[in-house]
């Protein structure tokens, strides 16, 4: 059996056993880590996902981060500035952070998502180099009755997640998924 079909099994094993009410919004938080070089797999499996999410009675949507940084961008005024000198824009990437954060508040609204739901976070190799992934899941799951899902391509070892295994990773409470853990 290949990693993602592994990396399936196992999720569909966690999110079939019953949720706790009582759970804190960074322990709702559901990391599936995969190798970087598995993310068009991954992709293509996305329905696979959410029949497995489906078939343990929860509801599933998809956020997909992916073009975030160039929908931010292309209003920008100076946005033809920030390509002839890019350390100029490591000053307005708190705005862009703020962006996905109103994109994501409102793509929750728009998909009913409630306390039964798994949302989904794709894309987060896209935030390489602009945001970590951290920020991002600590200003997103509190916005999430449900379960937040990060498709992570990169590593975790010893309660240590590394995106891309670019750099240094972090600590962080989340359950993580992987290909060769089993529930």
């Amino acid at each position: 059996m290949n990693k993602v079909k592994r990396l399936l099994n196992s999720y569909n094993k966690y999110i079939s056993i019953p949720w706790r009410d009582d759970a804190a919004a960074a322990q709702r938080v559901i990391f599936c880590v995969y190798n970087e070089t598995e993310e068009r797999s991954i992709r293509a499996k996305f329905d696979e996902f959410e029949i497995v999410t489906r078939q343990a009675d929860h509801e599933w949507c998809v956020f997909d981060l992916t073009d975030t940084f160039a929908q931010w961008l292309k209003p920008q005024r100076y946005a033809n500035s920030y390509f002839q000198k890019p350390a100029l824009l490591s000053n307005f990437l708190p705005k862009y952070m703020d962006f996905i954060d109103q994109q994501f508040s409102q793509f929750l609204i728009d998909h009913h998502a409630n306390e039964n739901s798994v949302v989904a976070l794709k894309g987060v190799g896209s935030l390489f180099g602009f945001l970590k992934v951290k920020e991002v899941v600590d200003r997103l799951a509190p916005q999430v009755d449900g379960r937040l899902l990060v498709f992570f391509p990169g590593s975790y070892e010893n309660n240590n997640y590394r995106l891309l295994d670019g750099y240094d990773g972090w600590n962080y409470l989340a359950v993580p998924i992987t290909a060769d853990k089993e529930f």
